[in-house]
């Protein structure tokens, strides 16, 4: 006598049948997600999530970083690439410069960079303020940088070249005439 029953070829049939039920959802989805309407729909719940006290700022910062790290061409968060000098002397660590500030202090005013360095995977790291000239900007476009950090190093080029400042100012990096105070 047999313990083990054979299925029945329905069985078979219904694995089938959902899966495929399944993908044809997910396109439906997608479809109707694509149109008019279902823009609409998301703007609806996005606005919704917008008005909920503490849901509104996670979804914001997630938004912002989703945007940050999408594979568009469109997205601009990351300006360029940068080397820092991290955590100890004689460390580097990869970066992304996000923005350029005026620092005023009694002593004068310096240019900072907003350099965001990521510590895990990609979304979540750390942001320093280090002075623009102390920041090494290597040969390397945003995208080479993305995936020098999704691929854990595995797609450093074996030579770096450090570009000089003045010949790649990005559209809105570097170029603050710092004031004198």
């Amino acid at each position: 006598m047999e313990l083990v029953e054979e299925l029945p070829d329905a069985y078979w049939w219904e694995t089938g049948l959902g899966f495929v039920t399944s993908l044809i959802f997910i396109f439906l989805v997608g479809v109707s997600m694509s149109s008019w309407l279902g823009a609409s729909l998301l703007s609806l719940g996005e606005w919704i999530i917008k008005k909920m006290p503490l849901m509104s700022y996670i979804y914001t910062a997630s938004k912002q970083i989703s945007s940050a790290i999408s594979p568009d061409e469109d997205s601009h968060a990351f300006k360029e690439v940068a080397i820092i000098r991290h955590p100890r002397l004689g460390e580097y660590a990869f970066g992304f410069i996000t923005s350029t500030i005026i620092l005023r202090k009694s002593t004068g005013a310096e240019e900072l960079c907003c350099v965001y360095v990521p510590t895990n995977h990609l979304y979540l790291g750390d942001v320093f303020l280090i002075n623009s000239k102390d920041i090494m900007r290597p040969n390397l476009s945003v995208r080479e940088g993305i995936e020098i950090v999704i691929s854990g190093g595995m797609s450093v080029p074996q030579i770096l070249t450090i570009v000089d400042k003045q010949s790649i100012l990005s559209p809105r990096v570097g170029k603050f005439d710092v004031p004198q105070v």
